[in-house]
């Protein structure tokens, strides 16, 4: 985890550091130290030493965590809040959902009966006003940044707040997940849940897995971490060793469960043996990136049905997207310069490539995949010390049903996010306890 921005050498809580100036101008130089470095190791320590597993997250994770918040605009913050409400509409639109099924993949005509757990909507904030750049269905991070903000310690707490109250985030995680649960199974008693990973120990984010098997368990449920591998089907039961499992926090980036070693938890999820979450059909609906091109289409979504409100909102916050085919191939190498690549079900920028980055050889492997090209926009940045060098920054919302649970940022440097950027890694999101935090754009 990073240090204190003051080894910079700059004031940390100057007169940079106040709320009649800009977003963009605290982001460039106020450095006063806002997380609670040791605070923060000691809760997460504590979590893993409980567990029998080494406390020194500092050391196998020292980029995970930003020592400085990102300040964000009401203004923004508002219009981030409209756009996962207006997603949500069009979501539910018959018109949405059959033009998105028609190519995703087939058990995502398979309703379970929910909508699919957390969303993470991920954004560049531009002169413009937020973009969002992708949606993701099962976002890393809503419980790591729970406790970031619990070490929080903002320069000016009387003034500048989180744009959510994230005390409530934990309670909000276990009632998404519940919810989740009775709408996939009724009224059947919840006691059972699974935290289901590829060789979850090796995942960068395990220790937010434990973080979930805590939390579930401080509620009174029985929750193990666990591969897929580990998954047995039986007597129209999922089953982890001895124990019938119930719920399945799912954690795959296999979305449509295509692969051998997911057979199993496929099968019992389209047997109704067990309650997933999330699931086949909410990647389909939500996160499949050729879905922008239709979220930000303002004639598809009139002639959807639409209301003019969530046109509006969308058409400005969604970059083009168009879907890479042989016809546009040429077209789209030509403009390449302005334009991003991205897998179709792609996830933790993966395979995704800036058009200025692109070599011949590697735009001929995209040719044999399904992809999108997004008009590029720019992320916001934030400085780190007086002099340093800017780091880019991704301003991630999570969000259930339409409702904004938590914002986190995530700063780096390089072609997408990481946790490898000195200075960088997740960062908690603040704003002003009025609209007093002046928007760039409203100059």
């Amino acid at each position: 985890m990073n240090g204190s921005p003051s080894s910079t050498g700059s004031d940390p809580c100057s007169s940079n550091c106040t709320p009649s100036a800009s977003a963009e101008a605290l982001n460039r130089d106020c450095f006063c130290l806002s997380v609670d470095q040791e605070l923060l190791r000691s809760q997460l320590n504590t979590v893993l030493e409980v567990h029998g597993l080494p406390p020194n997250l500092a050391e196998s994770h020292p980029h995970l965590f930003s020592a400085l918040p990102v300040y964000v605009s009401n203004r923004h913050i508002e219009q981030t809040a409209n756009v996962v409400t207006a997603i949500e509409e069009v979501v539910s639109s018959p018109s949405y959902q059959s033009a998105v099924m028609a190519w995703a993949p087939e058990i995502a005509v398979f309703d379970p009966g929910s909508p699919g757990g957390l969303l993470g909507l991920d954004f560049h904030l531009s002169s413009e006003g937020p973009r969002l750049i992708e949606i993701n269905t099962n976002p890393g991070g809503a419980l790591l940044n729970a406790v970031l903000v619990h070490a929080q310690k903002a320069c000016t707490p009387e003034l500048m707040v989180p744009p959510t109250d994230s005390t409530q985030i934990n309670a909000a995680v276990v009632n998404a997940m519940l919810e989740e649960w009775h709408l996939q199974r009724g009224p059947d008693q919840l006691k059972y849940v699974a935290i289901v990973d590829e060789s979850p120990t090796q995942q960068y984010l395990y220790p937010e897995f434990i973080l979930y098997r805590e939390l579930f368990r401080r509620h009174g449920y029985q929750a193990e971490i666990c591969g897929p591998e580990d998954l047995v089907l039986r007597q129209g039961r999922l089953w982890l060793g001895e124990d019938p499992v119930d719920l399945v926090y799912n954690r795959l980036t296999d979305f449509a469960l295509q692969q051998t070693s997911h057979s199993v938890l496929r099968a019992a999820y389209l047997a109704r043996a067990v309650a997933l979450s999330p699931h086949p059909r909410a990647h389909a609906l939500y996160a499949d990136k050729r879905n922008l091109s239709l979220m930000g289409n303002r004639d598809f979504l009139q002639a959807s049905g639409v209301s003019l409100a969530s046109i509006d909102t969308l058409t400005a916050a969604v970059p083009v997207t168009r879907l890479l085919t042989t016809d546009n191939r040429d077209e789209m190498w030509a403009a390449r310069r302005h334009l991003f690549f991205k897998p179709a079900a792609g996830y933790g920028s993966k395979a995704s490539y800036r058009g200025d980055k692109l070599t011949r050889r590697v735009w001929n492997e995209i040719a044999e995949g399904s992809y999108v090209a997004q008009d590029v926009v720019a992320p916001s940045e934030r400085h780190t010390g007086s002099g340093s060098a800017p780091l880019k920054v991704d301003i991630r919302c999570y969000a259930y049903r339409g409702e904004v649970l938590l914002y986190a940022a995530r700063m780096y440097q390089g072609q997408t996010t990481n946790f490898r950027t000195p200075g960088g890694g997740f960062a908690p999101v603040l704003t002003t306890r009025n609209a007093s935090l002046t928007d760039p754009t409203s100059k």
